[in-house]
């Protein structure tokens, strides 16, 4: 298997891996989405009755969302995870589930209107490195005389359990296009390369060129005019199963590079754990 690296941002990556089946890149893409570990707010305990500032007026706990729906936004807020600093609250040996540093982090927030809530008015407690990524995501906006006081708190949690621990984002892959252009067979200078709806095929020194190959959707735009000015042959394109383009985002709670290496170690345990139970059978 090879593999190369096309592209790597802090939240985005795109490779090529060659000498494998479709069954391998679908396997990565499977752990992406439901097997990374991400950090999530889970339970929000919200503040009632009045909230006295410290210039002496008073607010009313309300706002004009039910609570449901604004502890289902705080949620959603992408906070930064480290998979090797925390452990699953179910299983933390440290609490027993209760609830400890090595499995929750708690947030505050307490905002008075008016005003618009964002998430970076979340305030950890403890360490402020574990304040969210994105810090102007809107939550609701307070009239005058309303306030919001909640306590939240966060957990590792999995995107097969829910989509607010789900990291990555459009994660998906595809063969690698293949286009082969035999200008023998037909007037390069007359072929039309706008047909081609991403603008690959170019005029050339009087032949017809692909560039950037690998953007092809396999529209077989190409092929189609071809045949149509009758130069049938001309095109041959194809995906090619055994090399296959693989891209994915993350919403900004790990790096691209962490999750990728994280993905790996959790299907290389989960390969070695299964080679186990196989051998035990025998």
């Amino acid at each position: 298997m090879k593999v190369r690296i096309d592209e790597v941002t802090e939240r985005s990556a795109r490779v090529l891996i060659e000498g494998v089946e479709p069954a391998f890149a679908n396997a990565i893409r499977r752990c992406l989405i439901a097997d990374l570990p991400k950090l999530a707010i889970d339970d929000v305990e919200f503040h009632l009755g009045p909230i006295r500032a410290e210039d002496g007026k008073e607010a009313e706990s309300i706002a004009p969302l039910f609570d449901e729906i604004v502890a289902h936004r705080l949620g959603l807020i992408p906070l930064p995870t480290d998979p090797e600093l925390f452990v699953p609250r179910q299983t933390c040996p440290a609490c027993g589930g209760e609830g400890c540093p090595n499995c929750t982090v708690i947030y505050s927030l307490n905002k008075r209107g008016p005003c618009t809530v964002y998430s970076g008015d979340l305030e950890p407690i403890g360490d402020a490195k574990f304040k969210p990524v994105d810090p102007n995501i809107p939550i609701v906006k307070l009239g005058e005389g309303q306030a919001l006081l909640v306590y939240a708190t966060a957990q590792l949690g999995y995107g097969r359990e829910h989509a607010k621990w789900q990291a990555t984002q459009a994660v998906g892959y595809k063969y690698r296009p293949v286009v082969k252009v035999d200008n023998r067979k037909m007037d390069p200078e007359k072929f039309p390369v706008e047909v081609c709806p991403v603008r690959i095929l170019h005029h050339r020194e009087g032949k017809v060129a692909v560039e950037p190959e690998e953007d092809c959707i396999l529209c077989m735009g190409c092929v189609e005019a071809a045949k149509e000015n009758g130069w049938d042959g001309a095109f041959d394109v194809y995906g090619d199963p055994a090399r296959i383009l693989f891209h994915f985002e993350t919403d900004g709670s790990m790096s691209a590079k962490t999750a990728v290496l994280e993905t790996l170690a959790i299907l290389e345990t989960k390969f070695s754990t299964l080679a186990d139970q196989a051998t035990a059978l025998e």
